[in-house]
């Protein structure tokens, strides 16, 4: 099994693409209008399609975070209601006048 980060792609003189990176071969099932759009995009840009998947994974799940930040945000902001009234009190609260009535009637 070959494994590996992420690298450019490298173009020998016959043009065929040669990674200059060891990998981690894996499969994914694409709907067909991912798969038409990636191949629009493939051969527009002259890249593979592995290539643009593995761009959008880099810039989605490693450059911009991914879901660790949210991870983080939420751990972070654990316990935030601590303290206060209970979920019952403060929707009571929010249904004071009309919308009270129309709720008690139940």
């Amino acid at each position: 099994m070959r494994r590996g980060r992420h690298a450019q792609a490298r173009f020998d003189r016959l043009g065929e693409t040669m990674y200059i990176y060891i990998v981690v071969r894996t499969q994914i099932y694409l709907t067909r209008s991912i798969d038409t759009a990636l191949g629009r995009v493939a051969r527009k840009t002259g890249r593979t399609k592995s290539h643009l998947i593995r761009d959008a994974i880099e810039q989605v799940y490693i450059a911009a975070g991914g879901p660790t930040r949210i991870d983080d945000a939420l751990t972070a902001s654990a316990g935030a209601w601590k303290r206060r009234i209970s979920g019952a009190k403060y929707v009571s609260r929010m249904r004071r006048g009309r919308l009270a009535k129309l709720h008690s009637s139940r």
